[in-house]
């Protein structure tokens, strides 16, 4: 059964209410699908990507009993969708591109005059570009080349949309666009921004409003325009882009935005990105955004989720007043273990659980209490962890958390102790306040905290010997700690609860060289590779196929993608 759940619609048919009390967990996939990794939407239409890279289709309306898999395709890792068409990118080590649906603007780049194309179709004039980034804005579709930073595109390019001065409804092929391009935003709009390599915000199309931000609405932009911030590009967390508006989140859970009055939150259009006024003197932190093609959906960190625009039967003079949904209990304590947002149209949010692998095998501990050293009210815990986390001696967090805390507290404490996870959203944070910690949100990331514990030989209670290549009779001791091991691989789980002697070291026999080890052992505690330019990255990605398997990681986690991401830093 698939963990992705969904808020507007009930066993597959729509609820027409205004008030939702549960998520309900989608059941309409075969059982061998683990998770739902992304959604995608066009008006008709929805397609889930699973993490296994199989595509699923179904109507908005009603899904299928059970939904089936497109069949003859490669495992897909993205998918995107435009006003009437799909684009899926594979999971091969050449990308490449597929698309289906509507064709009557060339959008899915196929020279044909077939406006209908119904399965997921090999896109030829891209096969040999390694396409590593799709997006679809309304009749246009963009593929980005990371590694030559090079952005194609096709489609109509009414409104300036291609960010091409030429302006035509004609058919419009593949075509090179734009050159130094970093990274593409789009949505259900007729504008793109797009971040280029000198570490500048860009934008294009459609301005009628303001929706790109660059300080009037006079004329549409025919080509990228510089996007003035209050903040650095590199604050930036997700643009979500609707017609007429556009909004940025920010690393430190701050909403800003510009375009149409009716979601702006501010009763007039703005040109210019402004701090959205609901959240801007309340310290309101937000997990995350999205639109459809009429809404935006806001999940903030206290799990609250906020729309604006029409939704479930709201219109007219309502579409321009931000709405809490009304939820009970049940649904906001579920909302606390999903930090991401899909919304599809005015009836129907998806929420997805966080991609975090290092807080999934972390809770493992904490639900099993494997291999913990000490106690919190009967609770095992592992000493290290909470100490790092809080930043005070245990026998301290100990003593004041029996004292002070219910034991729902202490266990709402260890749920972001260990899964950067906050059930009560006040409680947890004055308790954190107590011991000095201030917008843990921000300011304590679990990664982080983890980051300084690596090759600690201060805190360090367990040593891995590595044979070092370089020298033939030299070993190497990496200092690391077992609550990590434990964790993340199931070899070292298994060691720890079998032998019986209070293991100290052992030997690393998977043959691998010690720079596969120490960028192994990295990710363990950051899920990051911190691949730099001297490493041999088509050597260590062979290694890695095969050490993945040895230490027994977590099957779930797409190591290939991982290195692929900081191999082109």
């Amino acid at each position: 059964m698939s963990n992705i759940k969904s808020l507007g619609y009930i066993n597959g048919e729509t609820k027409q209410t205004k008030k939702f009390e549960t998520l309900e967990t989608i059941k309409t996939f075969p059982e061998e699908v683990t998770k739902i990794v992304d959604v995608a939407d066009n008006y008709n239409e929805i397609v889930f990507l699973s993490s296994e890279g199989k595509l699923y289709q179904s109507t908005k309306r009603k899904y299928h009993e059970k939904l089936k898999a497109f069949e003859n395709l490669p495992p897909m890792k993205s998918i995107a969708s435009g006003y009437d068409h799909f684009l899926a990118l594979s999971n091969e080590e050449n990308h490449r591109v597929y698309g289906w649906g509507q064709n009557k603007f060339r959008q899915l780049g196929f020279d044909t005059n077939n406006n209908d194309v119904q399965k997921p179709t090999l896109i030829e004039p891209l096969k040999e570009e390694n396409i590593d980034q799709i997006f679809c804005i309304g009749y246009c579709s963009f593929f980005l080349n990371k590694t030559t930073n090079i952005l194609f595109g096709c489609g109509s390019s009414s409104n300036g949309i291609l960010g091409k001065p030429e302006i035509t409804e004609e058919y419009a092929k593949i075509q090179k666009l734009h050159e130094n391009v970093a990274n593409v935003f789009g949505g259900h709009s007729d504008h793109t921004l797009m971040t280029k390599t000198d570490g500048k915000l860009y934008g294009f199309g459609l301005n009628i409003s303001g929706e790109l931000g660059l300080g009037h609405n006079d004329n549409n932009a025919l080509t990228p325009t510089q996007i003035k911030l209050e903040f650095p590009v590199e604050e930036i967390s997700k643009i979500r882009l609707l017609y007429q508006f556009t909004s940025i989140l920010t690393n430190d859970g701050k909403l800003y935005v510009t375009g149409n009055e009716i979601l702006t939150g501010f009763g007039k259009n703005l040109t210019e990105f402004k701090q959205y006024p609901q959240f801007k003197n309340n310290n309101t932190i937000i997990k995350d955004i999205d639109c459809g093609y009429e809404l935006f959906v806001i999940l903030t960190q206290d799990n609250k989720i906020w729309v604006q625009g029409k939704f479930d039967g709201f219109r007219s003079n309502e579409s321009s007043v931000i709405r809490k949904i009304q939820t009970g209990n049940n649904l906001t304590n579920d909302l606390s273990t999903y930090n991401q947002i899909k919304c599809c149209d005015i009836n129907l949010i998806f929420f997805f659980k966080s991609n975090s692998y290092l807080s999934q095998d972390l809770e493992k501990l904490l639900k099993n209490g494997y291999i913990s050293d000490c106690n919190i009210q009967d609770i095992p815990v592992h000493k290290i962890l909470i100490e790092t986390r809080i930043g005070k001696t245990f026998d301290l967090i100990k003593k004041y958390l029996e004292s002070n805390c219910k034991l729902n507290e202490i266990q709402d404490l260890l749920k972001w102790i260990y899964c950067d996870q906050m059930i009560n959203f006040k409680r947890t944070n004055e308790i954190l306040n107590h011991f000095g910690i201030q917008n843990a949100q921000k300011t304590k990331l679990l990664k982080n905290d983890l980051k300084q514990l690596l090759f600690d030989e201060q805190t360090s209670d367990f040593k891995l010997v590595v044979k070092n290549e370089e020298e033939e009779d030299d070993e190497e001791e990496l200092y690391i700690h077992k609550f990590i091991l434990a964790a993340r691989s199931g070899l070292f789980l298994n060691m720890f609860q079998n032998i019986e002697e209070n293991l100290q070291k052992v030997k690393d026999y998977s043959g691998k060289s010690l720079e596969t080890i120490e960028l192994l052992i990295s990710f363990l505690y950051t899920d990051e590779l911190p691949i730099t330019a001297d490493t041999d990255q088509e050597f260590i990605k062979e290694e890695f196929e095969d050490i993945v398997e040895y230490y027994q990681l977590n099957h779930t986690i797409p190591m290939m993608d991982i290195f692929e991401k900081y191999s082109k830093k």
